[in-house]
């Protein structure tokens, strides 16, 4: 494994120069961004849904900056955010503009760290993207309350209010403890609304996300997706409410609609669903139609921002039969344009601006080996990318060989809150008049 393992390396690095100045020649050196990189990143066995979301990540810009900002703090011990920034850091001050960088030490640091990823197995991109917010998001908390001590000012045994708050109890200072730049940027809120059909009284309880998870179906989109996931739900016989103001149960009428929009909308699209007639999780390969922009209309009355519009900004793309299976890629939107990064390759797409983007599921066999964008046919034979007139754009990667053919489907999509940003598989989209 090791061997083979070195050999793709040298390969790598081998090609990267033709690569690199492929795609600057593309680009031009007139309309090349300022002070932007465009970086394959090696893949180190299997590791292409690690590499696939820190590439949409990177083009999250508010949670580019902070991750860079972090690394010009006063040096802590390793950890998996201290060797994220060293990542970062190492593609924003490169010299050249194009080329390919192993992030080594984040995989090591990330195998240490949690046993899931310590192998050399295909692993769910969108859990590991939660597991990568969520232990950032701890590791801040944790600085945070080190700092409130060194400064004197932890609340203890509920008392007083710290520099973070004005009053309150442990519960509302907690919460006010735990808030980080992660979420800032990616927390939303949603509010379960349940209505009782005797007394008309409402209860509703709020609960924090920081990516929405939703069921897909044959031929829809996006939109409508997120519509099923407000639909109203009738609770009656055994799964009947209990009314707190009727004192007893009663049939009443569930939705869950969101409260609080976050700057960066992650999306989730189950795609991956357990079959009991096949006892294992099956791929749904379905036709998901998303948007370039995005207004979420499942809002509740007392949302902040409502009418928030978000522009999609990365979509990690999913390649295979199932979650333990396949490949995965990123398409990101940057300064304009669209790159597709497939782990050490970086590649332009022509003809997405100012388009809206389809991608069409089609069935997927047994397949592990990596997919190759257009000019790689070591692997497939061909790759497609059609463009639609009007606001539409279809995109479709296909391969075929002679034992196995792949259809790839969106898997992730990240938005900012510049106007959006989502995950299709898995999407992340930039709300409006955020920063870029």
């Amino acid at each position: 494994m090791e061997i083979l393992m070195t050999v793709r390396k040298i390969a790598s690095i081998c090609t990267m120069g033709a690569n690199a100045s492929a795609l600057e020649k593309e680009i031009g050196p007139e309309q090349f961004p300022v002070n932007e990189h465009y970086f394959g990143l090696v893949n180190f066995g299997n590791t292409c849904y690690c590499n696939s979301v820190l590439q949409a990540l990177y083009f999250c810009r508010p949670f580019r900056e902070k991750v860079l900002a972090y690394k010009v703090q006063p040096r802590r011990k390793e950890s998996l955010l201290t060797c994220l920034s060293d990542l970062f850091n190492s593609i924003a001050t490169q010299k050249k503009k194009v080329g390919v960088i192993p992030p080594k030490k984040f995989i090591s640091r990330l195998r240490k760290e949690n046993e899931l990823f310590d192998n050399y197995m295909q692993q769910d991109a969108h859990e590991f993207l939660n597991y990568l917010l969520n232990t950032i998001a701890d590791l801040l908390q944790e600085e945070k309350g080190q700092e409130r001590q060194q400064n004197g000012k932890l609340v203890q045994n509920g008392g007083g209010g710290g520099s973070s708050g004005t009053g309150g109890g442990e519960g509302e200072e907690g919460e006010k403890i735990q808030q980080t730049w992660v979420h800032e940027i990616f927390q939303g809120t949603l509010t379960n609304e349940t209505r009782c059909l005797n007394c008309e009284a409402v209860s509703s309880k709020d609960e924090d996300f920081l990516d929405l998870s939703v069921d897909v179906e044959q031929n829809t989109s996006i939109t409508h997706c997120l519509r099923g996931f407000s639909n109203t739900e009738t609770l009656c016989s055994e799964y009947k409410y209990y009314c707190e103001q009727c004192r007893s149960k009663q049939e009443a009428q569930k939705r869950m609609r969101v409260k609080k929009l976050p700057m960066i909308l992650a999306l989730h699209l189950k795609r991956f669903k357990y079959m009991d007639q096949l006892h294992r999780y099956t791929k749904l390969s379905y036709r998901v139609v998303f948007p370039l922009e995005l207004r979420l209309f499942n809002t509740s009355g007392d949302a902040t921002n409502p009418d928030r519009m978000y522009d999609l900004v990365a979509v990690v793309v999913h390649c295979g039969s199932g979650p333990n299976r396949g490949h995965y890629i990123t398409i990101v939107k940057s300064h304009g344009f669209w790159l597709l990064f497939d782990d050490d390759i970086v590649e332009m797409i022509p003809q997405v601006k100012n388009l809206d983007v389809k991608v069409f599921g089609c069935r997927g066999y047994m397949w592990s080996a990596v997919v190759r964008p257009v000019g790689r046919t070591d692997k497939f034979s061909s790759t497609t990318l059609e463009a639609a007139y009007g606001r539409e754009m279809n995109i479709h990667f296909s391969g075929n060989s002679s034992q196995h053919s792949c259809g790839q489907h969106v898997n992730c999509t990240l938005s900012h809150l510049e106007t959006s940003a989502h995950f299709s598989g898995l999407l992340l989209s930039l709300a409006q008049g955020a920063p870029v």
